[in-house]
């Protein structure tokens, strides 16, 4: 199990009735909260298969790691540095300091660039670490409403960089890509491919779609093109699992293995 895994099972253990998600009656795997028939655990990277230089961590709103439509546990799936907790406002976590105070790390808040106060610094382009540092990705995890709640009351957050990305420009840059493999499968596109949930804004992005382009920004363009590939499975998966229109790719998990088979 790895770290939203476990969060999920802590979050459980707090709740005193049963969290009613869309689907509730759905029987599901406990880990990737798919139907049990369509599970895609058995497909997944095994611990460590996938090598990444960067971390992420996912501050996640109160009842996220409950849902099963979350995407921030398909990060966790293949990044091995991946490190989950509860947002609190008013509750300190001394654990979440200790990663944050890591030297081995370089934080950066990942959030659109419009909400950054005056001269705070803002990668756009490319991320760069500062020499022996590696990149820690801050994801804030929750609907839209929570995470510019989380943004506006994380004082704590502050003192850190942020990184943000323009949709049309990245989509551009990233299929221009040499190690770019046959585009024609590429799910890299201008818009959001998440149906599984409403967004309530035009180039909303799902947690783990931004995840894997901060790892094309900071030069992990593999791992970033698998990252998206498994987000197409999960996506896929999980409308076939619920009583929706499915309006995933049915080649998800071909095109999955066949790039997983090529680069791992």
């Amino acid at each position: 199990m790895h770290a939203v895994h476990q969060l999920h099972h802590f979050r459980k253990s707090l709740s005193t009735t049963t969290y009613k998600a869309r689907g509730q009656r759905v029987i599901r795997c406990s880990l990737c909260q798919l139907s049990k028939q369509y599970c895609i655990c058995s497909i997944a990277p095994k611990a460590n298969e996938l090598k990444s230089n960067a971390g992420f961590l996912l501050l996640m709103y109160d009842t996220e790691v409950l849902k099963p439509s979350n995407t921030g546990k398909l990060i966790a799936d293949l990044i091995p540095d991946t490190y989950a907790f509860l947002w609190s406002r008013t509750t300190k976590n001394d654990e979440l300091q200790a990663v944050l105070d890591d030297e081995q790390w370089q934080p950066f808040v990942v959030f659109p660039q419009e909400y950054a106060q005056l001269g705070r610094r803002v990668e756009s382009k490319a991320v760069k670490c500062e020499l022996g540092k590696r990149p820690l990705f801050i994801m804030l995890d929750g609907s839209w409403r929570e995470a510019k709640k989380m943004f506006r009351k994380s004082p704590y957050l502050d003192k850190f960089p942020m990184v943000s990305f323009d949709p049309k420009v990245f989509t551009e840059s990233c299929l221009t890509q040499s190690n770019m493999v046959d585009a024609a499968y590429s799910p890299v596109g201008e818009n959001s491919r998440y149906t599984v949930r409403k967004t309530e804004l035009a180039h909303q992005f799902s947690t783990a779609e931004v995840g894997a382009r901060v790892l094309a920004m900071f030069g992990e363009h593999d791992n970033a093109h698998l990252l998206d590939l498994w987000f197409d499975v999960f996506n896929f998966q999980y409308q076939k699992s619920v009583c929706q229109r499915n309006k995933g790719n049915p080649e998800a998990i071909e095109n999955y293995q066949r790039f997983k088979k090529e680069k791992i």
